[in-house]
């Protein structure tokens, strides 16, 4: 299989120094990316800013934005996409061309809404296949819902209107479980509203039990 995973947080620049981002860290990206190379599988990995080593034997494209994310994943092909970025809903409307003054800022910032990449692409999967010259293949859709207090409720909604195949949803705020920890409390949520609760587990050992749902869903 093919696996084109993204990671890490995209970055939405009000002016050459001041940005919108949040705190990920790309950890759980790469460790999907490190489990499905380590599996066998070919893999393309789109990492937005952050400071992590390209595991051995992945293809890797860098980004900034969440635009720019969105148009790297669009030139890929892929069987599976895992889409574990921390991507901005929201960016300034306009970015300023130099650095603003204090006199210059209203405070007040104009924001316009970024794509959502994971929908973009679900809506652009006819029947949830593609055509790879002439053969036919099924494409595995999994999203990521980092929340804040139970997650479940808010993942099996974005897996039924972003019509996913998983989501792996996880409460930032528990110990061990928020941006840049090595572990993961996470839970699986199926569009058919099965759940899979797991245990605490390094990032690395939830990243290949997700490589596993993927092979098994192909």
């Amino acid at each position: 299989m093919k696996f084109l995973v993204t990671a890490g947080p995209t970055r939405e620049f009000i002016d050459p120094v001041r940005f919108l981002s949040n705190p990920s860290t790309g950890r759980m990206g790469f460790a999907v990316a490190r489990a499905a190379r380590a599996a066998g599988h070919e893999v393309v990995l789109v990492a937005g800013p952050v400071s992590l080593r390209t595991p051995k034997g992945v293809r890797r494209i860098d980004v900034v934005s969440a635009r720019d994310m969105l148009a790297a994943v669009e030139k890929e092909d892929f069987d599976c996409l895992v889409s574990t970025a921390a991507v901005a809903d929201w960016r300034p409307a306009r970015m300023a061309a130099k650095k603003l003054k204090k006199s210059e800022m209203s405070g007040t910032l104009r924001l316009v809404r970024n794509p959502d990449i994971l929908k973009t692409v679900a809506h652009g999967r006819a029947g949830c296949r593609q055509r790879a010259g002439s053969a036919v293949r099924r494409q595995i859709l999994i999203g990521f819902a980092a929340e804040t207090g139970e997650p479940t409720a808010e993942a099996a909604r974005k897996c039924r209107e972003k019509g996913l195949d998983l989501v792996v949803a996880n409460d930032v705020t528990a110990a061990g479980s928020g941006f840049g920890t090595a572990t993961n409390r996470v839970a699986f949520v199926w569009p058919d509203g099965r759940i899979e609760r797991l245990p605490m587990l390094s990032k690395y050992a939830v990243a290949k039990r997700i490589v596993k749902v993927a092979v098994s869903a192909a």
